[in-house]
């Protein structure tokens, strides 16, 4: 690191290159929302490698990706250029934030279990509203560790559903869904409905998701076992969105949120009928780390969540019998 002498060098200036080129991942894009040109970018990046002795900026497949030193740097970064706005009563440019001119990329991971219509919404709004903004769309799975993800920068924010979610991150509610059952039209529930009991639920086959980790038995499962009760899984699918076109062929038993199950009714020969189990509502969050906390496009795209979840829920109650 440097010494006292190098020290005294650096100025704010060279902070924000250090913040903007590591969260833009990219020196022609820092140079363009710093309003200079590549090469005096390259030039103050080659600067903040021998005063760090780190490379800060690697290559990366196609892009670049920042090393894991410039990732704690992130966060001091980012406080001591709001600090020096609080010091000197001008907003920051690095931390200056403008929608319709923006070309951050936003990375979100997020499960498809809410509502399919959500994340085509979401995009079709960042676009609209930035439009020279990138999304990056990353699938929640049981390979993929969103709490290591978000702590190091590498994505700005994850949209699901737990029971308990983790406590070292930000959270931010988005709505409660019923959990009710998807079948066949002309499935036994669907036919006879007075016979679906708890007892031929449990019974019956059911399709369910992958659990998002190894070992964990998924948010419907581990409340049925805190009830001593375990129902019979026939089949696992990561993919959601399929889910409902194997229960259209088949005796399989889909239990989820009624949002999601009402987007495929008149689409395919299901019908949404009760759970005979009692469960508590599936509650949807997003969650964020102090990393990004403070970010103002951090800001902006947790509102855009928000504002779009509630939206959601109120169309979804408007179109409820």
């Amino acid at each position: 690191m440097a010494g006292r002498a190098a020290f005294d060098k650096i100025e704010l200036h060279l902070v924000r290159v250090l913040h903007t080129v590591i969260t833009e991942r990219s020196v022609s894009r820092a140079a363009l929302k710093l309003a200079t040109t590549q090469p005096q970018v390259s030039a103050q990046l080659r600067r903040l490698r021998e005063l760090v002795g780190d490379p800060l900026l690697v290559r990366s497949g196609t892009g670049m990706a920042p090393t894991a030193v410039a990732l704690e740097l992130l966060a001091p970064a980012e406080a001591l250029l709001r600090h020096a706005e609080q010091l000197f009563g001008a907003r920051t440019p690095a931390l200056a934030f403008d929608p319709a001119t923006t070309r951050l990329t936003f990375r979100i991971a997020a499960s498809d279990y809410l509502d399919p219509l959500f994340l085509p919404e979401l995009v079709a709004r960042i676009k609209r509203d930035a439009p020279d903004a990138r999304v990056e769309i990353l699938p929640l799975s049981r390979e993929f560790d969103y709490r290591h993800a978000l702590a190091h920068g590498e994505i700005d924010l994850v949209i699901g559903n737990w029971l308990r979610p983790p406590g070292e991150l930000h959270l931010g509610r988005l709505l409660a869904d019923e959990v009710v059952c998807l079948v066949a039209a002309d499935h036994p529930a669907a036919t006879n409905p007075r016979g679906w009991t708890a007892e031929r639920y449990l019974a019956a086959e059911h399709v369910a998701p992958t659990p998002l980790h190894a070992g964990t038995p998924g948010v419907i499962d581990e409340h049925l076992a805190a009830q001593g009760l375990a129902r019979h899984v026939a089949v696992r699918s990561p993919h959601f969105g399929l889910v409902p076109l194997m229960v259209a062929r088949s005796r399989l038993v889909l239990t989820t949120g009624r949002l999601f199950c009402s987007r495929y009714v008149g689409q395919f020969p299901v019908r949404i009928v009760r759970c005979p189990v009692a469960f508590p509502p599936l509650v949807y969050y997003q969650l964020w780390h102090d990393l990004s906390h403070a970010s103002a496009a951090g800001r902006w795209l947790r509102e855009q969540v928000r504002t779009l979840a509630r939206e959601l829920q109120a169309q979804g109650a408007r179109a409820m019998p």
